[in-house]
């Protein structure tokens, strides 16, 4: 074996060659990378864990780019990714020169640096980058400028200098922000990955996760015989959760491990006064900046100017993270313009001292890492700003609140989805809490977290604010089926002189979240309560809203008819208000519970109303519940193509994957059943069955148990092979694919000539494409298909694009609803 830089070692054969790379491999010798004067870089004493995607893509990015930036927050690990990634770096680099600019305070001296890693001086007539550009020449070399973000300007003209003359060369730099030189390719590394919410007690799932696995690995290392099992599994995870899977937050808490137990060490996170002192304790050899994660910060923080210091320790209350809207709003005042606030915070988002949130949703959302906020807050209370901070927070909440008409009719649009979209026992609200979060709830159902942030720091400001806010923060926990938490905030906070002066609306919220808990006796009580304090105070809006809490209290009971009158005083009570919306969406409910009581003429006659001003005005989720009722209605009064029609617009505007696309599912298996087409009734009853066991969601118990009848007489009129085929059939159908097949078949005149056309077609296609289609339909994808029918993927692939062809269609989805449609006429061999 030659020493590394040395003359190259000859082989007699590729064989010999083989053999010494085995010996060198056993015996822990990793050939180093040369730089100056034959030293090497300088070897880590522990492992490297993880970032092997990371490193792959820094690879690929360097062929194409010489100047390749990796940015990231404080402790994330840039250094020694670039370390890391500059041993595996091939042989056609002629030498590899790490240059540490950490302790650098001058940048006038960033040349001199260079030139003395790469061990040149200078020469009469030649000076400063000339030398540097005298000795890297024309040869192929990469240069790591590691720690720039102090020295960004003069590292990025020496960097622009050097590449713009050596024409080989290239450079990878790291800095907390990018160093804005023309050609340059940024790289954000993120932090380290973390284990799925799912992944419980596994230790083989739980180290797929390399924030866990760094998190093991430093553990062992400080209390030997550690080890991830069932019994500590979940408590590693939250820690690592915790700590966003920040690099080296998470190796800090992990020396803790054997002085602290686990829980411990969780506890300590949790606690916002102490989160600080257990991530310390870094190396005694490493960089200052490493020693703790509050001296990684502060070495953030001092390059940072004084207005963006002050947003940066500000933004450290929205704990939930933020828009611009609202870091203007919280950040502003006190010597900061609100127009200054976008700008610092691109600024900030820039040096890595806050992420952005994934995702392409408007408005995009920030947020400060769980330990860089922590180091903010600290600062902000050092500042002794944190108090007006606080207010400012809860003003902002406020005006958030009141952007939006959130009168008492705001639970008007929950009503349906407790009674017709839920099982009304422990199930119910399950609807509304995904329909009405994003639509047409609370606009502060997004601002949860911080709302109970700032709640729980704003004991003594304003009672009647603070009363307000904490009922629309049981409002959002209610919509996101959290009723034990709404009922506490309810019953605790809410029960005083504030909580009073709000009238009947705390207890009709009560009375839903009562429903949700299926205390139904408590329900009706506080929704009587609500009634009595409403018909006082002589409000209109308050009156339809306690009367709708008291109806649905009486529909989860089963008291159809004096729903029904409540809902009668209710929908007068919203018309008395001449809002067009409202005034439809109570007489859908009013619908609805007709419909329960027998009454389905009224109740088609109200939906035929209603329906044409809520598909105009309405969101999509209010329109899908309207179009199920009517549909519901239709069904009862035996009008089956009416129906089906209107379930099928259903299926057309709600989700595939969601719970919202079972339901008029469900309607078009009854349609189905009632027009004699048991085999397919049946088929989507147990997709129907498989879906909700999967989402964990239960309907209503009268729709249930209608469909559990219809299932029963389907099963009684099929023979036993074609009870079987139904089932089976069923079990590919999920999301798109169930979809695509509810949508694929139909009644009369229309499925008829379906039909003959998806026979015609299938004469058209050969008997390998039809096979080919018929698996699509089940949801495989090609390379599934090609597995099962022993073909390459590229041949299915063609088959795939003849079939598209053939049939003028463009999307596996149209290939699936074609299939199914052909499947459900009886046209293949398979079925």
């Amino acid at each position: 074996m030659r020493p590394h830089g040395g003359r190259p070692a000859r082989y007699c054969s590729s064989a010999c060659r083989q053999r010494a790379l085995r010996r060198r491999a056993a015996s822990g010798v990793t050939p180093a990378v040369s730089t100056a004067g034959g030293n090497v870089l300088p070897s880590a004493l522990d492992s490297f864990v993880g970032r092997q995607s990371e490193l792959s893509a820094l690879r690929t990015l360097l062929r194409s780019s010489r100047l390749l930036t990796l940015t990231g927050a404080g402790g994330v690990g840039k250094t020694r990714l670039a370390l890391e990634f500059a041993k595996g770096l091939p042989r056609r680099f002629a030498r590899v020169d790490l240059v540490e600019l950490a302790s650098l305070q001058d940048g006038a001296l960033a040349t001199q640096s260079v030139a003395a890693v790469l061990g040149v001086g200078e020469r009469a007539g030649r000076t400063g980058v000339d030398v540097l550009v005298r000795s890297i020449g024309d040869a192929s070399r990469v240069l790591i400028l590691d720690n720039c973000e102090h020295l960004a300007e003069p590292c990025a003209r020496l960097a622009a200098t050097l590449l713009g003359r050596c024409p080989r060369l290239r450079i990878l730099a790291t800095s907390r922000e990018a160093l804005r030189v023309p050609g340059e390719t940024v790289f954000r590394l993120g932090e380290l990955s973390l284990p799925p919410a799912d992944a419980g007690d596994d230790a083989t799932a739980l180290l797929q996760s390399n924030a866990v696995r760094l998190f093991v690995d430093r553990a062992a290392s400080n209390s030997p015989g550690f080890a991830l099992h069932r019994g500590n599994g979940h408590l590693v995870a939250e820690i690592c959760r915790r700590l966003d899977g920040l690099a080296l937050a998470v190796e800090l808490a992990a020396r803790h491990v054997g002085a602290l137990a686990l829980s411990d060490i969780l506890a300590g996170l949790d606690d916002q006064f102490c989160q600080l002192d257990l991530l310390t304790g870094g190396s005694r050899t490493g960089p200052a900046r490493h020693s703790g994660f509050a001296a990684a910060v502060d070495w953030s923080h001092r390059l940072l100017d004084p207005a963006e210091q002050a947003v940066f320790r500000r933004l450290s209350v929205l704990v939930g993270g933020f828009d611009a809207t609202a870091a203007q709003s919280v950040c502003a005042g006190d010597g900061i313009g609100r127009q200054q606030v976008l700008r610092i915070l691109c600024a900030l988002e820039a040096k890595s001292l806050v992420v952005r949130l994934p995702g392409e949703t408007a408005p995009t959302r920030f947020r400060q890492l769980s330990a860089v906020r922590a180091c903010a807050l600290d600062r902000l209370r050092a500042s002794g700003e944190l108090d007006a901070t606080l207010r400012r927070a809860l003003a902002w909440l406020t005006e958030l609140t009141e952007l939006t008409e959130l009168t008492e009719l705001t639970e008007l649009t929950e009503l349906t989805e407790l009674t017709e979209l839920t099982e009304l026992t422990e199930l119910a609200g399950r609807g509304c809490g995904e329909v009405f979060a994003d639509q047409a709830g609370s606009p502060l159902a997004a601002e949860r977290d911080n709302l109970a942030s700032v709640l729980a720091c704003s004991a003594g400001h304003d009672d009647a604010v603070l009363a307000r806010l904490t009922l629309e923060l049981a409002r959002v926990h209610y919509q996101q089926e959290q009723p034990s938490a709404a009922r506490a905030l309810l019953s605790g906070p809410l029960r005083g002189a504030g909580g009073r002066a709000l009238g009947g609306q705390v207890p009709a919220l009560a009375a839903r979240v009562a429903c949700q808990q299926a205390d139904l006796d408590e329900a009706l009580c506080l929704g009587a309560q609500a009634v009595r304090s409403e018909r006082m105070r002589g409000d209109a809006a308050g009156l339809a809203n306690a009367l709708d809490a008291r109806a649905a209290a009486r529909l989860c009971r089963g008291e159809f008819t004096e729903a029904v009158a409540d809902l009668r005083e209710c929908l007068e009570a919203v018309a008395s208000l001449g809002r067009p919306q409202d005034i439809a969406w109570c007489t859908h409910h009013l619908a609805w519970a007709l419909l329960q009581s027998g009454g389905e003429l009224e109740a088609d006659e109200l939906m035929t109303r209603s329906l044409p001003v809520l598909r105009q005005q309405a969101p999509w989720p209010r329109i899908a519940a309207a179009l199920h009722t009517a549909g519901a209605v239709r069904l009862a009064l035996g009008r089956l193509r009416s129906a089906e029609t209107l379930f099928s617009e259903v299926l057309r505007i709600a989700p595939g994957a969601s719970f919202h696309a079972l339901y008029p599912v469900e309607g078009l298996a009854l349609v189905a059943a009632e027009s004699g087409d048991m085999q397919r009734a049946l088929r989507l009853y147990e997709a129907s069955v498989q879906a909700r066991r999967r989402l964990d969601t239960e309907p209503e118990a009268p729709w249930r148990h209608r469909m559990e009848q219809a299932a029963a007489r389907a099963r009684t009129r099929l023979s036993a092979a074609a009870r079987e085929a139904a089932v089976a059939g069923a079990h590919g159908l999920r999301g798109e694919r169930l979809v695509a097949y509810a949508l694929g078949a139909g009644n009369g005149e229309d499925r008829s000539r379906r039909d003959v056309r998806a026979t015609d077609e299938r004469f058209r296609l050969t008997a390998r494409e039809s096979t080919v289609a018929e698996l699509v339909a089940e949801g495989l994808t090609n390379r599934q298909i090609a597995d099962r029918l022993g073909l390459s993927v590229h041949t299915v692939a063609t088959h795939l694009d003849k079939i598209r062809d053939k049939l003028g269609l463009r999307s596996r989805t149209q290939i699936a609803l074609w299939a199914a449609a052909r499947t459900e006429g009886g046209c293949t061999a398979r079925r």
